[in-house]
Parts: structure tokens; C-alpha cells; sequence
């Protein structure tokens, strides 16, 4: 089924896992009247790399809702994590899991680093992220937005559909705003995060 990604700044159309088509709604549309349409505010990029893979999913505990009571709703890195993961190592599957539900809720389709466990690696492949190269220099602390954020390169046609929407008007907004600002990301074509 065809699937019609629309944004005021441009459009995709993706056709199971990979893109179709790159242009304006009405043109993409016009062509393609039977395709499934979703409208996001905002505009539409290839997604963010991540890179510390490794840190947010490796060395960071990433709490269950209801551990709100015991360990908070913010994630928990350093010792603590450390504590928490050597008491129980089974969490860290489940914890993977969540954090890479946050990378998505970041807009991050890719991440740098290297993974050493399979749990943190299960996480990754079944979320479909792909693996990156870290960049020579480090845009600074660990952080689900990273600054500088790292943009992936622009969609090709029959490339994969790999991509993430924002709610800013401008790149320059997403910049200076942010990745919590994602409202979907797509992975080989699938809408596996969506905001508001």
C-alpha cells in the first residue's frame, strides 16, 4: 500500500520500505489518488543520528512507568544505572526497549557506537535503526538531542523510507528548538513514533 507522508515543505510517498516519490503534496497526490495520506505540521527530514548508542542504551536506565515510584520517570545514568543493571541484569532488555522508544520520540533513525550487548542490539534491529559512524568530534554531553543535531543525507528516490517530521517551520527552528519537537519517525516505512 502506498503511503503519502505530507508536510508544507515537501512530501514522500513510500511504497512498503522504500520511497517512491519526492515532491509537493499536490503533485504526489495527483498522481497517486488511491495512496494512504498523512498530514504532519512541521517538515520533513531524513532523521537524526545519534551518537552515543552505546551510553543511552548500554549505560543508562531507562524506568518502566511504574517504577515511577521507585526509580522516576527521567532516565537514570552513572552509578545509579550501573547499581541497577549489575542487582538485575534481565532490566536491561526492557530498559533498551524504552530508550530506543525515546530515540524515536527524538527523531533518531540511525545511531553511532558500538553496541556490546545482545539486548541493546535486539532493541536496535527490532526498531529497524540503523548503525552510523560517530563523528570525529562529539557534539557534547549525552543527550537525546544532541547539539550540533547530525541530519542523515537527504531521501532518494528508491532509497529507504527513513525519516523524521518535526514541528518547526525551518531547519534553522529545529536547530535552535530541538529534537523534542518530533511528531513521527519512520522506519523501512513504518510509523513507529507518533506525537501529539
Amino acid at each position: 500500500m502506498l503511503t503519502l507522508h505530507a508536510t508544507d515543505d515537501g512530501s514522500v510517498l513510500v511504497d512498503g520500505d522504500t520511497v517512491a516519490a519526492l515532491g509537493s503534496f499536490d503533485e504526489l497526490a495527483g498522481a497517486h489518488p488511491s495512496a494512504r495520506v498523512r498530514r504532519w505540521p512541521g517538515i520533513l527530514t531524513p532523521g537524526l543520528l545519534n551518537p552515543y548508542g552505546p551510553e543511552i542504551l548500554e549505560s543508562t536506565y531507562h524506568p518502566d512507568p511504574r517504577e515511577a515510584g521507585t526509580y522516576g520517570t527521567v532516565p537514570i545514568g552513572g552509578q545509579r544505572a550501573r547499581e541497577i543493571f549489575r542487582a538485575e541484569p534481565a532490566r536491561l532488555g526492557p530498559s533498551a526497549r524504552r530508550g530506543v522508544q525515546r530515540l524515536l520520540a527524538h527523531g533518531t533513525v540511525a545511531i553511532a557506537g558500538e553496541l556490546k550487548s545482545k539486548a541493546a542490539i535486539d532493541a536496535v534491529r527490532g526498531a529497524g535503526l540503523a548503525f552510523g559512524n560517530r563523528p570525529q568530534k562529539m557534539p557534547g554531553p549525552v543527550s537525546l538531542t544532541p547539539r550540533p543535531l547530525v541530519l542523515l543525507p537527504q531521501l532518494t528516490v528508491g532509497g529507504p523510507a527513513r525519516f523524521a517530521v518535526f514541528d518547526v517551520p525551518s531547519r534553522e527552528d529545529l536547530v535552535r528548538l530541538g529534537a523534542s519537537t518530533c511528531v513521527a519517525t519512520v522506519i523501512a516505512g513504518r510509523l513507529l513514533y507518533r506525537g501529539r
